[in-house]
């Protein structure tokens, strides 16, 4: 590529880094604070465990609000372009991320306190619903097929970066703070602190141009008769499913070892004083994460998507079954390693998904097949791991943490099965559709746009 080519590109890729960043710090604070304060501020009449499940309760409804915001910004994103949708949606995760830091506990306004953070919650979900798809297809439909699991892993590695700030911050917060002052005002600061990441993000993405793949299939579209959701169910059901089953061993994996081990370190396994432990575990495990996805996304280009991934899969099965063993140590080096070690292991499925997702779908309909395929698994993997993973815990007293890697290796069973079933999608034209004989967006034979499907 040359050096003339490769502006354009970095300058996609940097402002799809950063505007997912923002909304991941956004929705990544959330699951945070859940594990640590929400519980205690919002449903105080409970016991820690079934507040902490409570808490986590409102946490997974922001998941179920991800599908049908990938529905509706895939839907406009394949009619109206990528670009106008990642817009609104970190417009939205912004103002919702900002009323959480002002939102009054239940010790001020009773149990409407709970409804507004449900509320607050339902829009974060339904905005980074739409986050995600944009951000990988600005990504993938701008680079070059050679190297787009490089340049597709970026937004990937934003959601890296988005809890490394959050983590950040909450590390920076629980070292210079008292509990008592963290739990009075302290948490409430880097939800506020999302005000000035949506501002830089906004600058980010209102300077780059539309997909130009995006813009060559919406020429041979009929506005009036193209849609989106019908015809991705309709001509792209397998892929749906093949994407929602690589998904489960990838998002429960994730949701293990960031927002799981918290809960289990400070209420199963050691008590809030351990909070600053498992916060710099997680510090150090995302910033090395952050690193690692790009170039295990340049090696996907190398060696395939598929084998990264059955590698990823396979290796936090096994490994879920050390790694509670090696938190409940409550030894700071212990807890550094079984959580740098799941996220390495994640980012083998992390780094090339984005480029996979984006290679099963045709133009008209990627953005509504590869954000349908990708929130709807969120839902069953996870908005439910947390709970899930509570339930199988049990008792604060004697946790029965082979139970919660049980439902890890079943997560991975599933996400194999998957990735098997399904075709190698390295190095593949992303211009490409799969649309009825006759229809308003064929194309000629031998067109750039409409290429068949192999």
């Amino acid at each position: 590529m040359s050096t003339t080519a490769r502006a354009p590109i970095v300058k996609v890729v940097f402002a799809s880094l950063v505007g997912t960043a923002v909304e991941w710090y956004d929705f990544f604070l959330y699951g945070s604070a859940a594990a640590l304060v929400f519980g205690a501020l919002f449903f105080p009449k409970s016991d820690p465990v079934t507040g902490t499940l409570l808490a986590f309760g409102t946490y997974a409804l922001g998941f179920v609000a991800r599908p049908l915001g990938g529905v509706v910004f895939g839907h406009f994103g394949d009619r109206v372009g990528r670009k106008k949708m990642l817009i609104v949606s970190l417009m939205m995760m912004g103002v919702a991320t900002i009323a959480i830091g002002l939102l009054p506990t239940y010790a001020s306004i009773g149990v409407a306190a709970p409804i507004l953070l449900l509320v607050c919650r339902l829009a974060q979900g339904f905005a980074v619903g739409g986050e995600w798809g944009g951000a990988v297809l600005m990504a993938a439909e701008h680079g070059d097929d050679a190297r787009r699991g490089f340049w597709s892993s970026w937004p990937q590695a934003g959601v890296a970066l988005g809890n490394l700030l959050a983590t950040g911050v909450l590390w920076l917060l629980a070292l210079v703070q008292s509990d008592d002052a963290f739990n009075s005002w302290g948490w409430r600061v880097p939800f506020l602190l999302s005000a000035v990441l949506v501002l830089v993000g906004l600058w980010v993405r209102l300077s780059v141009e539309e997909s130009p793949v995006f813009l060559q299939a919406r020429a041979k579209l009929s506005p009036k008769e193209h849609q989106p959701l019908l015809e991705v169910i309709k001509r792209y059901p397998r892929e749906i499913l093949l994407a929602m089953g690589m998904r489960l061993a990838e998002n429960i994996g994730y949701y293990l070892v960031t927002v799981i081990s918290i809960t289990y370190l400070t209420t199963f396994a050691g008590t809030s004083a351990d909070k600053g432990k498992i916060l710099t575990a997680l510090l150090i495990g995302s910033a090395v994460q952050f690193v690692l996805v790009p170039l295990l996304g340049a090696w996907s280009d190398r060696i395939g998507r598929r084998p990264l991934y059955l590698a990823g899969a396979i290796g936090i099965a096994a490994w879920s079954y050390v790694f509670f063993d090696l938190v409940g140590s409550r030894s700071e080096p212990k807890i550094i390693l079984a959580v740098l070690v799941g996220l390495i292991l994640h980012s083998l499925m992390y780094a090339p998904q984005a480029a996979f997702f984006a290679e099963l779908f045709g133009t008209s309909v990627r953005y509504t097949g590869a954000s349908v395929g990708y929130q709807l698994a969120s839902i069953l993997a996870g908005a439910l791991a947390p709970i899930i993973a509570l339930k199988l815990l049990g008792d604060v007293r004697h946790p029965n943490t082979t139970a919660v890697a049980i439902y890890m290796t079943v997560a991975s069973v599933l996400t194999v099965a998957a990735v098997l079933a399904s075709r190698e999608t390295a190095r593949s034209s992303l211009h490409h559709d799969r649309v009825p004989t006759g229809s308003a967006t064929d194309s000629p034979a031998g067109s750039p746009v409409n290429e068949p499907v192999s």
